[in-house]
C-alpha cells in the first residue's frame, strides 16, 4: 500500500485534534475530489512498519482524540490489507482514542451487503472503526455548512453504536425470532396454519350471509363467532396448561 501523506494535527477531518494518514488508491474518480492525485495506487511513498511507529508516536499525546483515514479511498481491497497492521497496533496502545474512516463507499449498500460477503478482511478493519464517513462526493451536493463532510449525501455513521453483523441488535431479534419459531410444539405449529387459512373463510362466509340475508349483522356476528384469537391463543395457553 502508498500513502499520499500523513498530517500531524489535524482539525479538520474528525472529531479533536488528529493523526490523518491519507492512503493512494481509489476508483471512484469524484469530480470536484480535493486529493485526485491520490486516485493512483502508485502515487506517493510506501506504507512501511517506520511510518506505523511514525503514526504510533504521533498518537501519544493526551491531546490527540485519534487517528483519521482518508484517501484515495481507505477501503480499496489492497488498502485494507495494508491498514490492517497499523488499526491492530493503534487500539492495542490507545483503546480510548478513536479511529474515522472516510470512505465513498457505503455502510449498508457496498460495505455490509458486498464487502462482508467477499472480503475476510473487512469486517477485521470495520471492528476498529469508531466512525465511518461514508458516500462519494457529489460536487453538486457540495455545502460548506456540513460538519466532517463534504457534501448531503455523505452520513457520519458512529459504528460503535450501530454494531454490524451478528453483533447487532436487530440480527439478535432476528436470531431469537427464528429460534423461537423452530421450537414451536407440532400443535402450535397445526393452529398457526389453519389460522392463516380462517381469516379470509370467515371473511368470505361473513360477506355470503350479508348477501343473502339483506342483514349485515349476521355478517358480523360470522366473523365474531370465526374470530380467530380464540383458536390463536387457546393453543398455547393449553399447552402451558398442560
Amino acid at each position: 500500500m502508498n500513502y499520499a501523506d500523513i498530517k500531524i494535527a489535524d482539525v479538520a477531518n474528525g472529531q479533536g485534534v488528529r493523526v490523518s494518514l491519507f492512503v493512494s488508491g481509489c476508483n471512484h474518480h469524484c469530480k470536484g475530489c480535493f486529493n485526485a492525485q491520490a486516485w493512483d495506487f502508485n502515487y506517493g511513498k510506501e506504507f512501511t512498519e517506520e511510518d506505523i511507529e511514525r503514526i504510533i508516536n504521533e498518537l501519544d499525546h493526551p491531546y490527540v482524540s485519534g487517528l483519521s483515514l482518508l484517501g484515495g479511498e481507505p477501503l480499496e481491497y489492497q488498502n485494507q490489507q495494508g491498514l490492517l497492521p497499523l488499526l491492530k497496533r493503534v487500539k492495542e496502545k490507545f483503546p480510548e482514542k478513536d479511529i474515522w474512516c472516510y470512505s465513498g463507499y457505503t455502510f449498508d449498500k457496498d460495505i455490509v451487503g458486498n464487502m462482508f460477503e467477499n472480503w475476510p478482511e473487512t469486517k477485521e478493519v470495520m471492528s476498529y472503526i469508531d466512525v465511518l464517513v461514508d458516500g462519494q462526493y457529489k460536487d453538486e451536493l457540495h455545502d460548506f455548512r456540513l460538519k466532517y463532510r463534504g457534501s448531503s449525501n455523505q452520513r457520519v455513521i458512529d459504528i460503535k453504536a450501530t454494531k454490524v453483523g451478528t453483533d447487532s441488535s436487530l440480527e439478535k431479534l432476528i436470531r431469537l425470532v427464528q429460534e423461537a419459531d423452530e421450537k414451536q410444539a407440532p400443535t402450535q405449529r397445526i393452529a398457526d396454519k389453519w389460522a392463516t387459512w380462517l381469516v379470509p373463510v370467515a371473511l368470505i362466509i361473513a360477506i355470503a350471509a350479508w348477501l343473502i340475508t339483506g342483514n349485515i349483522e349476521r355478517g358480523v356476528t360470522v366473523l365474531v363467532v370465526f374470530c380467530p384469537c380464540a383458536l390463536i391463543l387457546a393453543t398455547p395457553t393449553a399447552i402451558m396448561a398442560a
